[in-house]
């Protein structure tokens, strides 16, 4: 590619076995470092946040027994609290197995630097069960159970600036904004490639300095780790740029919001498209899975918008739908089915602002889609025209999504009993932190008007 493009390359996707399990062997990781002259490495996992947490540790010095972290780094807040609930008093260590799967080189370390996402462990050998990719895993285990296989594409905006503030001018899939950031995408571009991480294209978008990237479909784990991975490098590189970059869903009032749609389909062993027919049509299974959606999502809202902040995303309904409804090549439904042949039917929900953790909002939206299959649930008739006239029909608040979230039997039978009780903790915290500020709002208008 040549320095003045701003498009990354688009490569073939890797392939991928989504049924392959690594053993966690320390052996294998320790060959695949030596085999790269690798020096340090990365011991990470996503926080309930997607932010990575963990360690450095120099390769030489890697041993099993080495490889702890306590478990109470998945009750951290945003703003670096913790619960500590009355299981955990004592503070454990959890035992972590490295995924060799996951292994990747990091390339903007001056020694040769690998970053290893780890499994995580109790002292008995459980998996532990409020890791976010834990959670992921948990579910793709139920769809395998059934001899299913979903396959995702997520699609990741952001806004991308110069200045502390975001005031670049509007420009919706403009090209020549993109070219003049030549530099910046160039170096993402060979950052991600380095990382086995495919990506299909950048567009501007339509807010001020907002861009989307899109990624090649694919195993929901392997997915989950390139978004995890992405939204580290590109920070990166905007810090070699003196540049910012935010995944805030609601960065500015006039502009829109930024959101991770989520393409999905399910296909059999036989990488067989489940959401059709042999005569092209949809298939009961693709209803029931839509039906799932649409019964589901209002309880697991509270993965798809996380923050306080998620919820002015939807006042802008006209760039966010706010239903639950679906139609065919239509962007005013929350749940879209983009025209497409036969073999990749798939269905595009668009309600995951670009704060999501990934590992939760994919488990989150295949989840209520394994609920509809397996309760052979069906959905509402399919849109035409606008559905933007239509009721609102998203939780309003953060508050009201955590309480539905947090008595759904049926997230904590999918989800995990006790990844919803932490989860719902740690959003409980985070909301009365941001309760606890006072807005300008209030200080320079409500003040002297009340």
């Amino acid at each position: 590619m040549h320095h003045s493009s701003a498009r990354p390359q688009i490569h073939e996707p890797a392939v991928v076995n989504e049924k392959r399990r690594t053993d966690g062997s320390l052996l294998e990781l320790q060959q695949w470092l030596s085999a790269r002259k690798v020096e340090n490495v990365e011991i990470i996992v996503s926080d309930m946040a997607g932010i990575a947490r963990g360690k450095i540790q120099p390769a030489t010095q890697l041993k099993s027994h080495d490889i702890k972290l306590p478990i109470a780094v998945f009750a951290q807040t945003i703003a670096s609290k913790f619960y500590m609930p009355r299981e955990n008093i004592e503070d454990s260590d959890m035992f972590l197995k490295p995924d060799t799967s996951s292994l990747r080189l990091v390339p903007w370390t001056v020694e040769t630097t690998a970053s290893a996402i780890m499994d995580c462990y109790d002292k008995n050998g459980v998996p532990v069960g409020v890791s976010p990719r834990s959670v992921l895993r948990r579910v793709l285990e139920k769809y395998e159970s059934r001899g299913w296989t979903p396959v995702v594409a997520p699609e990741l905006e952001f806004h991308l600036t110069k200045a502390s503030i975001l005031n670049e001018q509007t420009d919706p899939y403009g090209i020549d904004r993109l070219h003049d950031l030549g530099a910046f995408f160039e170096q993402l571009s060979v950052h991600c490639k380095v990382q086995d991480i495919w990506l299909g294209g950048i567009s501007q978008e339509m807010g001020p300095g907002q861009y989307e990237v899109n990624f090649q479909h694919g195993c929901p784990i392997k997915l989950a780790d390139d978004v995890f991975h992405f939204k580290r490098t590109i920070k990166r590189v905007a810090l070699e740029h003196e540049m910012r970059v935010t995944f805030l869903a609601k960065p500015t009032m006039d502009g829109p919001g930024s959101s991770m749609h989520i393409h999905q389909s399910i296909h059999d062993d036989r990488k067989k498209n489940l959401f059709t027919e042999s005569d092209g049509t949809n298939s009961k299974l693709f209803l029931s899975y839509m039906g799932g959606l649409q019964k589901y999502l209002s309880s697991a809202l509270l993965l798809f918008a996380p923050y306080a902040n998620s919820y002015r995303r939807f006042l802008s309904f006209y760039s966010s739908p706010v239903n639950l409804e679906w139609g065919v090549d239509n962007r005013t439904v929350g749940l879209r089915v983009p025209a497409s042949a036969a073999d990749a039917r798939r269905i595009e929900n668009r309600l995951a602002g670009s704060d999501v953790n990934p590992y939760l909002a994919i488990a989150g939206t295949l989840a209520c889609g394994f609920l509809g299959m397996t309760e052979c649930l069906a959905p509402r008739p399919p849109i035409e025209g606008s559905a933007y006239e239509l009721p609102f029909a998203l939780h309003r608040h953060l508050y009201e999504a955590l309480d539905a979230f947090s008595v759904s039997e049926a997230m904590r039978d999918v989800l995990g009993d006790e990844f919803v009780t932490l989860y719902s903790k740690v959003k409980e915290m985070e909301y009365r932190t941001f309760q606890s500020q006072i807005s300008d709002w209030e200080r320079n208008e409500l003040a002297y008007i009340v």
